[in-house]
């Protein structure tokens, strides 16, 4: 203080009347290293407050390193020049409400001990609150900062409110320490930089705009972090992150790239009805929870890496190629929208990024299956679909369009029929291992008379019938033909049979009769087995009814009968031989056998043996010799899908 030898608190009462009195509006005044009374500092005010305004104006003002011990109370006054501030301490109440700073704002390494609210504030130029202290409420609500904003290193102990902020410039947050966090609807004009900030409480962002870069790398949200409806103007990012509560990006707009690479979220990562508008790539990130990004919109060609439980792209909406690497991941990508190739693959190492580095999977048992697991393709239309590596035995695919058209690359598994022996009905059954459809289980497993094995289905499934589920296996089966898989294309028409044969809405009754016939005879021509069993049998029957009633006791000779004219002349003669005759005694003997093996195998492939028989035998070896070959023609069709190429 020019001209005195003592501070503003110490001077003598007259001397501090004549400097008062010496004092106007938009005085430079400089009190460092003063402490405050609240009537010193109200006195002070009344001589630096402008008749015209009611406002305090203030030249270059220097208070570093005062103490304020009341209630400090700087509402509207008006800093015409720089106002120092750093390292003073307020030990109650900081109001600075509606003031404006012209020049230079430093609060660096200031301590706020009580609430300290900038509401309505302007900075209309440096606004340097580096390593301060926030022990109370800090309420910057509606602020506007003009240029560059430094809350490096700042600690917040209590709630940091900045809803409604404007920050016209870059904004540098890094390193600093937030108990509770506010930037709802706060504007970013310039880059704003939040490295390495840890946000102790929630950090509300929600619907606050980014025009340049948000920086938020090696950032530490302890609990909720909200930028729903946030706007990202530019780069979005949030390298190596970590958010240790939900993270919800709910209807926010990325206009730029979404860096979220090593960024790990031990809660839900929620982006519902997000928009990505450019962003080539989303991730790699490691995901404890969900990652939901339903309704979402994808405006170019991107990569999402994703290593996380539960993966949901309901009704998604992709604007041009897309590929999703995942790891042991279950994906819902219900009524998902696409137009370009799209590509779910599981990843079967963990992520590697360019320089080497492998992405760490914490939060994941090390023993835990990677697989993906897709849960749901319904509504979605598969022509441009592509599968690498997925187990598909969840995967509910009623009403999928253009199914015949999906591409499965690699190892794509389905669910199975159940093992072994079960009891269906108080009678045993063996399912023939196959490839089946979840929803077909679901069905199975609905019935009165269920075997046991089937999976039952959660109860917002639906139940999806016979009549459904052919259309999906015929659907299928095209697809496997048409990926030259002919092995695996004949699971999906036995399934097909299958549903038709259990259909009762579209399928007759003799429809259903004549596949029932065809199921037991042969498995609807796919196992071998069965049709060789039934042509076994039927060859022991056509043995035993021809040893039984077929051939004849003896082999018929031929006689000639004729008259021979006296005189000599002419002789006609009429061969014959006798009807043959069922035996009398033996019927079941080696040499029987023999032959009514010999007529047999003659009739399995569809000749005559040229043998004697009785009239009953001449029957049974025409049946014997259509049904038989049918059977082995079966037997050998079955044979013929399971190795087809």
């Amino acid at each position: 203080m020019s001209g005195y030898t003592a501070c503003l608190a110490h001077l003598a009462d007259a001397d501090r009347d004549a400097y008062l009195a010496g004092v106007a509006p938009g005085t430079d005044i400089d009190h460092r290293g003063t402490s405050f009374t609240e009537p010193l500092l109200d006195a002070l005010f009344a001589a630096l407050r402008d008749p015209a305004t009611g406002r305090p104006h203030i030249g270059d003002t220097r208070f570093d390193s005062a103490i304020f011990e009341g209630d400090t109370r700087f509402e509207t006054a008006v800093f015409e020049g720089d106002a120092g501030f750093g390292s003073a301490t307020f030990e109650s109440y900081a109001g600075f409400g509606s003031a404006v700073f012209k020049g230079d704002a430093q609060f660096k390494a200031a301590v706020f001990e009580g609430g300290a609210l900038f509401e309505g504030a302007s900075f209309q130029s440096y606004a340097g609150f580096g390593s301060a202290v926030f022990k109370g409420e800090a309420g910057f609500w509606s602020a506007t900062f003009g240029g560059y904003t430094d809350f490096r290193s700042a600690t917040f102990e209590g709630k940091a409110g900045f809803g409604s902020a404007t920050f016209k410039r870059d904004a540098g947050v890094r390193s600093a320490l937030f108990e509770y966090t506010g930037f709802a609807s706060a504007v970013f004009k310039r880059d704003a930089e939040f490295g390495w900030a840890t946000f102790e409480g929630d950090a509300g962002f929600g619907s606050a705009t980014f025009e340049g870069a948000a920086r938020f790398e090696s950032a530490t949200f302890e609990s909720y972090a909200g930028f729903g409806s946030a706007v990202f103007k530019g780069e979005a990012g949030f390298w190596s992150a970590t958010f240790e509560g939900d993270a919800r990006f709910g209807l926010a707009t990325f206009e730029g790239d979404a860096r979220f690479g090593l960024a790990t979220f031990e809660g839900d990562a929620l982006f519902g009805s997000a928009t990505f508008e450019s962003a080539s790539a989303l991730g790699p990130l490691v995901c404890a929870k969900r990652v939901v990004l339903s309704g979402a919109a994808f405006g170019g060609p991107v990569t999402l890496s994703f290593a996380a439980y539960h993966v949901e792209c309901r009704r998604t909406r992709w604007s041009s190629t897309a590929e999703l690497r995942l790891r042991y991941a279950t994906v819902d990508f219900a009524h998902a929208v696409f137009e370009y190739p799209l590509t779910i693959a599981a990843e079967q190492a963990p992520f590697v990024f360019a320089d080497g580095h492998m992405m760490s999977e914490a939060p994941f048992d090390s023993e835990l299956d990677a697989a993906v697991r897709m849960m749901s393709l319904r509504g979605v239309d598969a022509a441009h679909l592509v599968l690498a590596d997925v187990d598909l035995s969840s995967c509910l695919l009623t009403g999928t369009v253009h199914l015949d058209q999906i591409r499965l690359e690699g190892l794509c598994s389905f669910a199975t029929t159940p093992s072994g022996t079960l009891w269906q009905g108080g009678r045993p059954v063996r399912f023939t291992r196959r490839r089946t459809l979840a929803e077909e289980h679901y069905w199975r497993a609905r019935q009165p008379t269920a075997a046991p094995g089937w999976t039952a289905a959660m109860p917002d499934i639906g139940s999806a019938g016979p009549a459904q589920l052919a259309p999906v296996y015929r659907a299928l089966r095209k697809a496997f033909e048409d990926g030259k898989y002919e092995p695996g294309a004949a699971d999906f028409y036995y399934g097909e049979m299958e549903m038709r044969r259990q259909d009762r809405t579209q399928t007759t009754r003799a429809e259903r009769g004549l596949l029932h016939g065809y199921w037991a005879l042969s498995g609807y021509g796919l196992r071998a087995s069965r049709a060789l069993g039934w042509l076994a049998a039927a060859m022991l029957i056509t043995v035993v009814l021809l040893m039984g009633f077929g051939l004849p006791q003896d082999t018929p000779k031929q006689t000639a009968i004729g008259i021979v004219p006296a005189g000599g002349g002419k002789v006609t003669f009429e061969i014959d031989k006798d009807d043959p005759r069922n035996p009398t005694d033996e019927r079941f003997t080696g040499e029987r056998f023999d032959k009514a093996l010999n007529v047999t195998l003659n009739s399995v492939v569809f000749r005559s043996a040229d043998q004697d028989l009785t009239t009953a035998g001449t029957y049974i070896e025409m049946i014997s010799r259509i049904t038989e070959p049918i059977l082995l023609g079966l037997a050998v069709l079955a044979v013929r899908n399971r190795v087809k190429r």
